[in-house]
């Protein structure tokens, strides 16, 4: 047996259940997105119609051309209806499951509230939370290692913006504190 032939297998102790039932099909994720491409395909499409999406004596009016790939973004969209409609009669395949959507939210869900927090207690704030908790609770890492790691993280993200190249970034009143 060659060198090649040999596999690595790693099993994920944290790795969803094969055996979690479905949140949602594929079909029906299909047809709400292309329900979602039609809105912002006529939203777009009448907005550019209001600006002017005619060719008038100097030319292409603003909205011409954002119409018409808002025009082609919507016979996408219905053509892409159309088809998930006629295959969502067949079985359903699952799109994720309980346990993969648990997943995705334990990421997603820390990560708006990062969103949000940034607004009132600046970036370096928000984000030595965020790298905070996501090492402590999704990673299991020690609570030392992950306050002092995102400590050290905001600390050079402030130092490398903020003095040594002087980008304007969203502060709070930590650093307001601090004369920043």
């Amino acid at each position: 047996m060659s060198q090649t032939d040999l596999e690595i297998v790693v099993d994920d102790p944290t790795a969803p259940e094969d055996d979690s039932p479905s949140v949602v099909s594929s079909g029906t994720i299909e047809i709400f997105v292309c329900l979602l491409l039609l809105a912002l395909a006529v939203t777009l499409g009448y907005d550019n119609w209001r600006t002017g999406a005619s060719w008038d004596a100097t030319g292409p009016e603003p909205g011409y051309f954002p119409f018409y790939l808002s025009v082609i973004l919507g016979g996408g969209s219905l053509y892409g209806l159309v088809v998930a409609l006629i295959a969502h009669r067949k079985a359903a395949e699952t799109f994720v499951t309980h346990a993969q959507a648990r997943r995705v939210m334990a990421v997603f869900v820390p990560t708006l509230l990062f969103c949000l927090v940034t607004q009132f207690l600046g970036l370096y704030v928000a984000s030595f939370f965020l790298i905070a908790g996501f090492m402590r609770f999704v990673g299991k890492i020690a609570l030392w290692k992950s306050l002092l790691t995102a400590l050290l993280f905001t600390t050079v993200m402030f130092v490398t913006f903020d003095i040594a190249f002087d980008v304007i970034m969203p502060k709070g009143p930590l650093e307001a504190a601090f004369g920043h």
